[in-house]
Formats: structure tokens, sequence, C-alpha cells
């Protein structure tokens, strides 16, 4: 009996118009957002590529160790083809010197604002607004449409238990859906493999489950709106409340967690932040010169009474002594003021990680906020993207910063040292000692993109898939009660 009326109401699916627009918008939609994908992925490869290449020619053509300059770039990811997350928001690389901060800069939606606006659209985008939306309109009417066309008394003339009736509502409407969303995901991978896009194993093992989460997230809004079907008489009024929930669940939701939380948790802006750094460096960096003014008219007060070629001769015989004086004196401020720049960055991601935890919280009491942060979070397109490469460019910043140095100090007056020489007549003079020739950066230490495993991924995704199971769960439990004590006239 079971198998019957799952066929009978699959084959009342298939044979239905809204089957066959299904079935054609998620295959356009589906196999559009991938190859468009793919295309995007391309084009960011071939600007990481050239990017790369002229930061290298950049470096080559420096005459400084003191003022070389390494852009570290962010690489793409394949699998931001089906599962764009934060990608495009963050920036694409970070400037690593001793005179900036670590900061990610110039994201695709930067330079391209129009994308701002509409957004990729990506698979996730589009299981979690499209196909959501289809699967109530394949069950707002399972059960009150059939009691209103009056084959549900029909059907319940035999001897057939409502649980058995329930459940092979449920699975047939599952069937009909999921079968237009598997097709043109099968064909997708198939593009992807036929256009040489690099994805590893685990790139693959990935995507098998976001397939899996994807059908869970279906899976909850096909019980879902049996659930609703089953508690209501009305087909129109069914699809109302439907229509209704599915906003505040994919909508509103997500977005009233994000601002309840920005209220709660009060974090300062980044121009605040900017702000106190400017003023911590802007006093640091004025006490600094006033050191060295009092430095100089110490050395000009030495060379009191000397002659000019006494003067020359002594400010040769010094002029390494003094470099390395001021040097260190150089390096103290930039440490003080970066060691503050870190702490004012870590202090701002702690507050903003205890306002992401809230905001998190909240959104995930909607399905399609635990969807698609499963999604990203297995992208590794998440919002922890752009710390994970911050932390990393802090961490090579200090191999840099150590290596430029130990350069600088190698060569001592050839590159990077300034010799200042103050004269009544003429004022302060400060001649280079840098190289007329390039620097060999051939051996400065390569950047290396943080490692995001399998494990990484899994780690958070399975508190969304559990989510997602419960939701799932409690709505087929609901709509298995609600029919229970349905009225069939």
């Amino acid at each position: 009996m079971f198998r019957l009326l799952v066929e009978k109401e699959l084959k009342n699916i298939i044979q239905s118009p809204k089957f066959v627009a299904t079935f054609i918008t998620c295959s356009i939609l589906i196999l559009l957002s991938i190859t468009i994908g793919i295309n995007e992925y391309k084009n960011s490869v071939n600007q990481y590529n050239t990017a790369k290449s002229l930061n290298e020619q950049e470096m080559m053509q420096s005459r400084s160790w003191q003022g070389l300059s390494y852009k570290t770039y962010r690489k793409p990811n394949p699998m931001q083809i089906f599962s764009a997350g934060v990608n495009y928001d963050i920036g694409r690389y970070a400037v690593v010197n001793h005179f900036n901060d670590v900061k990610m800069q110039n994201s695709d939606y930067s330079d391209d604002p129009i994308f701002a606006v509409f957004r990729f659209m990506d698979f996730t985008f589009i299981v979690t607004i499209v196909f959501s939306l289809f699967a109530i309109l394949f069950t707002y009417n399972s059960i009150n449409g059939e009691r209103e066309g009056g084959t549900l008394r029909l059907v319940f003339s035999n001897n057939v238990p409502r649980a058995t009736f329930i459940s092979a509502k449920f699975v047939g409407s599952w069937l009909g859906l999921v079968v237009p969303l598997l097709i043109p995901i099968l064909i997708g991978f198939l593009i992807v493999v036929i256009a040489g896009v690099p994805l590893t194993g685990e790139d693959w093992f990935k995507l098998s489950i976001l397939v899996l989460i994807s059908l869970l997230y279906i899976t909850f809004f096909s019980a879902f709106g049996i659930f609703i079907s089953s508690l209501t008489r009305y087909a129109s009024v069914s699809f109302l409340i439907l229509l209704v929930a599915w906003i505040a669940l994919v909508f509103i939701i997500p977005h009233a967690g994000v601002m309840a939380a920005s209220q709660v948790i009060k974090v300062p802006s980044i121009a605040e932040v900017e702000s106190q750094k400017d003023a911590y460096s802007k006093t640091k960096w004025d006490k600094h010169f006033n050191q060295l003014s009092s430095i100089w008219e110490r050395r000009r007060n030495e060379t009191q009474g000397m002659t000019e070629a006494e003067k020359q001769a002594y400010e040769d015989e010094k002029s390494y002594s003094w470099f390395e004086e001021e040097d260190k004196l150089r390096k103290s401020v930039e440490k003080e003021i970066a060691d503050y720049s870190v702490r004012l960055n870590e202090e701002l991601r702690n507050k903003q990680k205890v306002m992401e935890y809230l905001a998190l919280t909240i959104s995930r009491f909607s399905p399609a906020s635990s969807f698609q942060l499963a999604s990203m979070n297995l992208g590794g397109t998440g919002i922890d993207l752009k710390n994970r490469y911050e932390n990393r460019i802090q961490e090579y910043k200090q191999n840099f910063l150590e290596y430029t140095d130990a350069k600088q100090k190698e060569n001592g007056n050839q590159a990077g040292m300034f010799r200042i020489s103050i004269d009544s007549d003429s004022g302060i003079k400060i001649s280079s000692g840098r190289s007329d020739g390039s620097l060999n950066t051939s051996e400065v230490p390569k950047f290396v993109d943080p490692d995001y495993t399998f494990a990484q991924a899994l780690k958070p995704t399975i508190i969304d898939i559990g989510l997602l199971l419960l939701y799932s769960l409690m709505s087929y439990a609901g709509a298995f009660i609600a029919f229970l004590k349905y009225d069939l006239r």
C-alpha cells in the first residue's frame, strides 16, 4: 500500500505543469550559476598569477631593503564556484612592510560595485531561495487540497492507515522535488570536470556533503509544507501561512539576528579603531623626532671648531654608528606602534567574535541560516576567511621583516642607510646610502596560504547539520501528529 501511494503521489507531481516548470527553472539556474562560477574562478586565477608576477618585478626593482614591500595575494578557491560566501566581500591582498598594518584590501565588490548590489548567484543561493520556495509550492495543498477535491475521503474509504498515507505523501513529494535538483547538479559537476577546475579529493567529498545538506534543507521545507497543510482546511490559507513563514525563515530571522546582536554587543567601528591608531602613531613619531632633534644638536656640538675636512672625516667615521643609533630608535618606535595596532586589532576581533557568536546563535533559529553557514564552512568561504588570512599574513610579516632587517644590516651602507650631516651654513643634509642596483629578492620568504583541511571545514558544519536534521524531524513529527487528528470531511 505504501508503495502504491508513493507512486500515485509521484505520478501526480510528474504529470503536473509545476514539475516541468520546476525542472526547467532549476536546470537553467544551476547550470548557469556553475558556468558563471567557473568563469569567475578562472578570471580570478589569471588575475592572481598576473598580480604575483607584477609584485615580483616591483620587488626586484627596489633599491632599499628598508622600503621593500611584499603583497600577499589570496589564492582563489575552486569551492567558491558553489558557495561564494564572503569570498567577493573581503580584500584580495595585503601589503607587508615596515609601515603598514596587516589589512586585506581591494575586494571584487569594491572594484565592481554593481556586483555588490545584485550579488553573485551561486548554488547555495539557488537552494536557499529557489528550492525552498518550490518545496512550499509542491506541498502547500498536499493534504487540504485533496480534502477540497474529495479524493481524501475516497482514499480512506479503503483500509489505509493514516500513518502510511502521511509517510507516502512526504516521500512522494520529496522525490518529486529532488529529481529536478539532482539531474542538473550531476550535469554541473560534469561541466566542472570538463572545464579542468582543479578540485581535490577533499573538495569532491565536501561537494558530496553539500549536496546531502541541500537535500536535508529541502526535506525541512517539504515536511513543513505538509505540516501546515495538515493544520488548515483550505489550500489558500496554508499557502498564505507558508509564504509568510518562508519570508520570515529565509529573510527576516537571519537579518534580525545580526541586527539584534549589534545592538546588544557594542563593537567599535573600523574608523574609530583607525583613529586611535593614528593618534597613537602621531604621538610616538612626534616624540621620536623631538628625540632626533636633540641627537642632531648633540652631534653638531661635537663638530664645533672643526674645519670642513675634519668635519667630513669625523662624519664618515661616525656615519655607521649614527645610523645604527637612529635605526634602533626608529625600530623601537615602529615596534611600539605595531604592538599597539596588533593589540587594538585583537581587542576588535574579540568583540566581533562575541557579536558574531550571538548573531549566529539567533539566526540559526532559521534553517536557511544553518544551511548557508554549513555551505560556507564546507567551501572555506565563511566569515572566518578574512581572519584566517590576516592571521597567517601577520605571522608571515614577522619572518619578512626579520629577513629584510638582516639583509639591511648585512649590506651596511649599501642599502637603506641615510647619512645626516649638520652644517651651520647649509643646515641639515640627508644623503641616501641606497645602492644604484636592484635588490636580489629571490631568497625573500614566500607567503603560503593558510591550510583549510576537511576536518576544519566539518567541525563547525556538524552543528548546522544537526540543526537541519532536528528541524526536519520536528516538521515531519508535527505533520504526522496533525494528520492523525485531521478531519477528513
